[in-house]
């Protein structure tokens, strides 16, 4: 499985931008998907995540604010982020999981830098 991310760029406070993560793979569509974030000196994150369903989990400090979703037919996750802070500023990680095994695959990371 490969994870390949976009969308990450510079914005400033209180606005808008959208990540998207696509999948290679014949197990994605049963796989749960997901968005994780790293700040300079931090630990990972997890952003939000979503299910092969489309059953969804937010980290507190983006409930409201993010909206997580999947299109299974084109093998992709998608992380709208809206009311962007300067807090907000991290490498951000789509993560796919494949249920019952202990594979945990990860994309190459794409930057968000929110100014204030």
């Amino acid at each position: 499985v490969q994870l390949q991310a976009s969308g990450g760029g510079l914005v400033q406070a209180g606005g808008s931008l959208r990540l998207s993560c696509a999948a290679s793979g014949s197990i994605v569509s049963s796989a749960v998907m997901g968005w994780y974030r790293q700040a300079p000196g931090k630990q990972r994150e997890l952003v939000a995540i979503i299910t092969s369903v489309g059953s969804t989990n937010y980290g507190d400090s983006v409930k409201g604010r993010f909206t997580i979703s999947r299109d299974n037919a084109k093998n992709s996750v998608y992380l709208q982020m809206n009311s962007l802070k300067p807090e907000d500023t991290a490498v951000y990680y789509c993560s796919l999981v494949i249920p019952m095994t202990p594979n945990v695959y990860w994309g190459q990371g794409t930057l968000v830098t929110v100014s204030s």
